[in-house]
C-alpha cells in the first residue's frame, strides 16, 4: 500500500493527463460504465457535513472512495473550507493500494471538469474569462480554464482585494497572467464565469453579462447560491451526473432544488457533460442562449484523478510503501 502526502500529489498531478481521464469517466459516468452510488453525508448541525464518495470507473480500471468534510465557516478562520483523503483500491481483488490525500484532487478534478465545460460550451469567440473567489478551487479554475482557450483577459474577482492579489501573484508565478478585481468589475462583459464562492446571495445574474455566457458554478452550502435564478431559467443546465445534482441537498445542487420544486426548470432538459462531451446530446443550441455547468461533485472525478497520480506514483516509485 502507497501512502502519498499532499506534496507528493500535487507534484505527480498532471494536468494534462487529469483532463483526459476526467473526460473519460464523465463519458464513463453518462454512458452506464460507471459506478457512483447515492452519495452520503452526516450534517454536523450547522458548522459542516462529513460526505463518504465511492466510485468506479471501468474505462480507468480504478475503484476509490473519498472522504471530504465541507465547513464553509472555516474561511473566515483562515482554515480550508473542503478537506479530504482518498483510498484507491484493486478492482480485481478489492486489494487497498494507496491512500493520498484529496485537497489537491478535489480542488483540481473539479477545476479540470469545469474546464471541459467550458470546452464543450462556450462560444468559439469567448475572450474574457472572469473566476469569482479567493480559495483553492478559484485558483485551480484559472489555471484549468486558461488552459483550454486563449483569453484575452483573466479577472480574479473577490470581497476581499488582499486575497485577490495574492491568487493573482500565485497564478503570475505559474505563467498565468490575471488582474485584481471586484466582483462586480470582473463580471462586467464576462465571456465565461466561473464561480468558486460560499455566497450567500446570487453573484451571477443576467445583467451586464453578454448573450451566450457560460457558467460554471461549483459553490456548494445549503444557504445560498451562486447564480441567479433568472439567469438559470434561461440557460442550458449542464451537471455531471442528473440524479446526483437533482437530489435534495446535501447531495444535490441547492441552486437548483427550489426551481425544480416551483417546476421553472424541468429534469428531462438538463444534460450531462459527459452526454456532451460523447456526443450523445448537443451542449450549446444557439449562439445567444446561455449556458450553465452546475457541479456538486462526483465521486467518478476523484476516481480519476487517483488514478493519474496512483500511476504516476508507481512510475515514479514515489510515496511511501508500507502496510496499515
Amino acid at each position: 500500500m502507497r501512502l502519498l502526502d499532499r506534496a507528493a500529489v500535487q507534484a505527480l498531478l498532471d494536468p494534462d493527463a487529469l483532463l483526459d481521464a476526467v473526460a473519460t469517466a464523465l463519458v464513463d459516468l453518462s454512458t452506464g460504465r460507471a459506478s457512483v452510488p447515492p452519495r452520503i453525508a452526516a450534517q454536523v448541525g450547522e458548522l459542516g457535513l462529513l460526505a463518504a464518495m465511492p466510485a468506479y470507473s471501468e474505462t480507468l480500471g480504478v475503484v476509490a472512495a473519498k472522504l471530504l468534510t465541507l465547513y464553509p465557516g472555516n474561511e473566515s478562520l483562515g482554515l480550508p473550507t473542503h478537506q479530504a483523503l482518498v483510498a484507491v483500491f484493486a478492482p480485481e481483488d478489492g486489494t487497498l493500494r494507496a491512500l493520498m490525500d484529496g485537497d489537491v484532487i478535489t480542488a483540481d478534478r473539479t477545476a479540470a471538469a469545469s474546464a471541459l465545460s467550458v470546452q464543450a460550451l462556450a462560444r468559439p469567440d469567448a475572450r474574457i474569462l472572469a473566476v469569482l473567489g479567493t480559495g483553492p478551487q478559484a485558483q485551480a479554475h484559472a489555471r484549468y480554464v486558461a488552459r483550454m482557450r486563449p483569453f484575452e483577459e483573466i479577472r480574479i474577482g473577490g470581497r476581499d482585494p488582499h486575497k485577490v492579489a495574492a491568487v493573482v501573484d500565485s497564478l503570475a508565478a505559474e505563467g498565468v497572467a490575471a488582474r485584481v478585481c471586484t466582483i462586480e468589475s470582473a463580471l462586467h462583459d464576462a465571456d465565461v464565469v466561473c464561480a468558486a464562492t460560499s455566497t450567500l446571495r446570487p453573484l451571477v445574474g443576467p445583467d451586464g453579462l453578454p448573450d451566450g455566457v457560460h457558467v460554471a458554478s461549483v459553490g456548494y452550502r445549503p444557504e445560498g447560491r451562486e447564480v441567479d435564478a433568472a439567469l438559470l431559467t434561461r440557460a442550458q443546465i449542464v451537471v455531471e451526473h442528473r440524479p446526483t445534482t437533482l437530489a435534495p441537498y446535501p447531495v444535490g445542487s441547492n441552486d437548483l432544488a427550489e426551481l425544480l420544486e416551483r417546476g421553472r426548470i424541468h429534469p428531462d432538459v438538463v444534460v450531462e457533460l459527459g452526454e456532451v462531451l460523447g456526443g450523445l446530446r448537443p451542449g450549446r443550441a444557439w449562439d445567444e442562449q446561455p449556458t450553465v455547468y452546475k457541479s456538486v461533485g462526483v465521486a467518478v472525478l476523484d476516481v480519476a484523478a487517483a488514478a493519474v497520480v496512483l500511476d504516476a506514483a508507481e512510475r515514479a516509485g514515489a510515496g511511501l510503501e508500507t502496510a496499515l
